[in-house]
Formats: structure tokens, C-alpha cells, sequence
């Protein structure tokens, strides 16, 4: 049974002009959600499912689902405010989404099989969809394994600005917990550093990072829904809370739930964290191009 891609997509608006998700990266117009599907196609996924909006459904399919429906089977989920379980209801005024655990768990309907979660403005490179595919594809369906892969810290950081990075403690080749680093930059000399509270620790840049990309089987369905009760009961009234895929995983961790094996990629992750990005991205993306990895245009 080959494993499914899961990309969380809801965050796209249906003004496409100047977003990034959708802002053309490669050298024939191409976005960087292009590349992860045909990295996964690749890598021997066999679906994927595009978490959106209702409000994006038309767009959405008009502007990319369409087109990789021609590589691809291809399925929706709707993620939405109200997508709440009994007795809770939205509180008034609030309009920020519940989050990525949230969205996962718009899935439980269509996958039955294990699979990878993705963003869908985040570049990762060929091999960490392999790994995720060969990961993936000898997992029993009805076990409560999980994988995740990520990426060396150094690999992830932008030239124009400090960036936020989820720092993985991992004992034995399994994550222990995931620790939110912020202000972590590279200086000119190439020392890698994060400031938080005033205070600078020196880093590596060989720590490993989750970049949000997850393997999961669908018995994280279950514990999605509990926990996302619990998380209402406690937080339901909030205007900005979040219900988030790392968090769930660390409590699960901690609770004997599930065993994170971590697997790192090599490559470089590239995502648009800033607008002066954008040149980099498609710089990085055009030497890929050059060097044979992906063929231009993408999809002839």
C-alpha cells in the first residue's frame, strides 16, 4: 500500500496575486507546492489530499489541483471554524483557525493508510520524501508509529532575518520533545546563535529542526479528537489559540502514545519567511533546475 501526502493548504487565500504560497518560484512560472508533489510522485506516494477552505475550493482547483489531478489522484478536505465537536461552538468574534491539528483531523474521512504532513509553501527537497516513503510504507496501519524528518538547522535559516525553529532533543534516533527556539540567525562568520530573553546561545547549526514534515498512521485520528476536545475545554474561548501538530506529538510522547523516529534530510529547506526570500528561492530552485534534479518545465 503506498502512503499518502497529506498538504495543509488552508491557509491559502483566494486573492492569489500576492501570495506566497502561490507566488511562481521555478523558471516556467512553477510553486513551490509543484516541487513536493513531484518530489512525492517520485518518492512512491500513491495519493495526495490538499487540506483547504470551502471559500478557496474553485481557485484552488482551477489554479493547481486540477493540474497535479493529471499526476495524481487527488482528494479535498475542508478545514473550517465551526468543524467543532459537541457541545463546543466558536466563540464570537474569533476568526483565526484552530490550527494544524485541526487539519490534520479534517482527514480521518479519506485516509486509511499511513501517511506524510506537509506545509504547502515549504520547500524540502527529494529525500526527505523518500525517507518518509520508505518509513511509511512498512508501517502497519494499526500501530500508533510516527516518523517525522528534519533538517539541520544551518540548512533552514534565512540571509535576510532571524527565524523561529521547532529544535528536536532526540535520544537513541527517536524524538524526546521538540523545543521552540527563537531569533536564531547565522553571523558573518558563519556562527550560528538564537536569542531569547536578551540572552544568546550558541548553536551548532547541526541540530536538527522539525520543519513540520510528519509521518503518521491513522490512529493519530483518535488522539487528534481527544486531545482537540481537551484542548477546546481549556482554551475554546481564546481568540488566538492554536491546536498544534507538535504539541499533540510531544504530549503523546510523554504519555506513551507513540514513538517519533527521526530521520535527517541533507538537503537545504527553502521557504519564503521574508519578502527579500523570494530571489533566493527561485535562485536555489533555478541551480536545481541546472543541475538535472528537476526537468523545465516541471510538467512537460
Amino acid at each position: 500500500m503506498k502512503p499518502t501526502l497529506v498538504i495543509m493548504a488552508a491557509g491559502m487565500g483566494s486573492r492569489y496575486g500576492g501570495l506566497k504560497q502561490v507566488d511562481p518560484m521555478g523558471p516556467n512560472g512553477e510553486i513551490v507546492l509543484d516541487y513536493s508533489v513531484y518530489d512525492a510522485i517520485r518518492a512512491g506516494f500513491g495519493k495526495v489530499v490538499f487540506i483547504i477552505r470551502r471559500d478557496i475550493e474553485k481557485p484552488f482547483k482551477e489554479h493547481i489541483g486540477d493540474k497535479l489531478a493529471e499526476k495524481i489522484p487527488v482528494e479535498y478536505v475542508f478545514q473550517s471554524l465551526e468543524d467543532l465537536p459537541d457541545p463546543y461552538a466558536v466563540p464570537e468574534g474569533r476568526e483565526k483557525p484552530w490550527g494544524t491539528g485541526q487539519a490534520v483531523l479534517c482527514c480521518r474521512e479519506v485516509v486509511s493508510e499511513p501517511f506524510a504532513v506537509i506545509n504547502a509553501d515549504d520547500y524540502y527537497g527529494r529525500q526527505g520524501f523518500e525517507l518518509l516513503a520508505e518509513e511509511l510504507g512498512g508501517m502497519d496501519p494499526e500501530s500508533g508509529d510516527s516518523c517525522m524528518v528534519g533538517f539541520r538547522i544551518r540548512n533552514t535559516l534565512s540571509p535576510n532575518g532571524p527565524v523561529t525553529r521547532g529544535v528536536c532533543e532526540v535520544e537513541d534516533g527517536f524524538l524526546r520533545r521538540v523545543v521552540e527556539t527563537f531569533k536564531i540567525e547565522e553571523d558573518e562568520q558563519g556562527r550560528v546563535h538564537s536569542t531569547e530573553e536578551g540572552q544568546v546561545r550558541e548553536l551548532s547549526g547541526d541540530e536538527i529542526a522539525s520543519m513540520n514534515m510528519w509521518g503518521f498512521t491513522p490512529q493519530i485520528f483518535t488522539v487528534l479528537e481527544d486531545k482537540f476536545k481537551t484542548f477546546l475545554g481549556e482554551h475554546g474561548q481564546e481568540m488566538k489559540s492554536e491546536y498544534l501538530i507538535p504539541t499533540v506529538v510531544d504530549e503523546m510522547i510523554r504519555e506513551g502514545l507513540t514513538r517519533v523516529k527521526v530521520m535527517r534530510s541533507e538537503d537545504e529547506w527553502f521557504g519564503v519567511t521574508y519578502p527579500e526570500d523570494k530571489p533566493t528561492v527561485q535562485k536555489e530552485i533555478a541551480q536545481l533546475v541546472d543541475e538535472g534534479r528537476y526537468p523545465s518545465p516541471l510538467w512537460s
